[in-house]
């Protein structure tokens, strides 16, 4: 079974289609949103389908914010044609004989100079065929289409092999402070024993009082549940970068899980190692939510 590619939300497409005298340009690119949400910037006489032209998008696009720019070139001479009004033709010779009468002028109108107002001669485009339109503009949307979506996988995998080393390097910084807390423990039972010793000079100490303290500080910092979620999240993830496909909204709510495990091993922290450690972990997780955030 094929995976499915990961898809940068930003990117590029073009496409050209050239047949016999039209010729259809589109063009679409598009950065980080939370929702599809598409825009099309197109020439009148081609709204009638701009229904049908978002179909199609859907069909390449799930997330982000796109704008699509679509021009339209018809060479052939047969699709226009003159249209003479008469009517307002009547009306402007009329009205310029009134003028002249009113006034006093010379009734100097003449058939080219009546021609020239506006209106009286327009070109007016033939009735197109749709569904030949819609042919040709629809393969020139799914050629751009194509080279956008190639446009976002390329950068996907970038995205992809990037956040696979950041994962990496949190799960060793997950490793340092699993490693560091026996010895933490090792430590304060120490300077809890010489703590004791100076009080209490030659008098037998209290095993079985500094073991119970003992218990008391180490339940206190322990963040074996956390580290353990922590690997857990980090193992999700990899997965799903692995598995491909639209897991943008998956990897962003697994981040926001991470990052709460964080703050909680850095509020639990009582040494200055560990807390070190949190905080490059929080860094690490920051970064991977940045760079999710352009993640379809």
């Amino acid at each position: 079974m094929t995976k499915a590619m990961i898809k940068s939300m930003t990117g590029f497409g073009r496409c050209e289609n050239h047949q016999g005298s039209r010729k259809f340009t589109v063009e679409m690119k598009a950065v980080n949103h939370r929702y599809f949400d598409v825009s099309i910037k197109m020439p009148k006489k081609l709204s009638f389908f701009e229904a049908a032209i978002r179909n199609v998008l859907k069909q390449y696009v799930q997330r982000g914010k796109l704008d699509v720019f679509i021009t339209y070139e018809d060479y052939a001479e047969e699709n226009v044609a003159l249209k003479y009004n008469e009517e307002l033709a009547g009306q402007y010779l009329k009205y310029f004989r009134q003028m002249a009468e009113k006034f006093g002028l010379k009734d100097d109108i003449s058939v080219s100079s009546l021609g020239r107002c506006p209106e009286v001669f327009t070109m007016e485009e033939q009735d197109i065929d749709e569904e030949e339109i819609w042919a040709e503009l629809k393969k020139a949307v799914e050629g751009a289409c194509v080279q956008f979506v190639k446009a976002r996988e390329q950068e996907g995998e970038a995205l992809k092999t990037d956040l696979l080393d950041k994962l990496e390097r949190m799960d060793e910084n997950v490793t340092l402070i699993e490693d560091r807390y026996p010895q933490i423990v090792s430590e304060y039972r120490s300077r809890l024993e010489e703590k004791v010793k100076e009080l209490l000079g030659d008098l037998q100490i209290d095993e079985g009082r500094i073991a119970a303290e003992v218990v008391i500080f180490s339940d206190k910092i322990c963040t074996d549940e956390e580290t353990v979620r922590l690997r857990s999240h980090i193992a999700t993830m990899k997965e799903a970068l692995i598995a491909g496909g639209s897991i943008g909204r998956k990897l962003d709510f697994i981040a926001q899980e991470m990052n709460r495990e964080a703050n909680t091993i850095l509020s639990k922290a009582n040494d200055l190692a560990t807390s070190n450690v949190a905080i490059d972990l929080k860094t690490e997780i920051e970064k991977v939510r940045e760079q999710i955030q352009n993640i379809e």
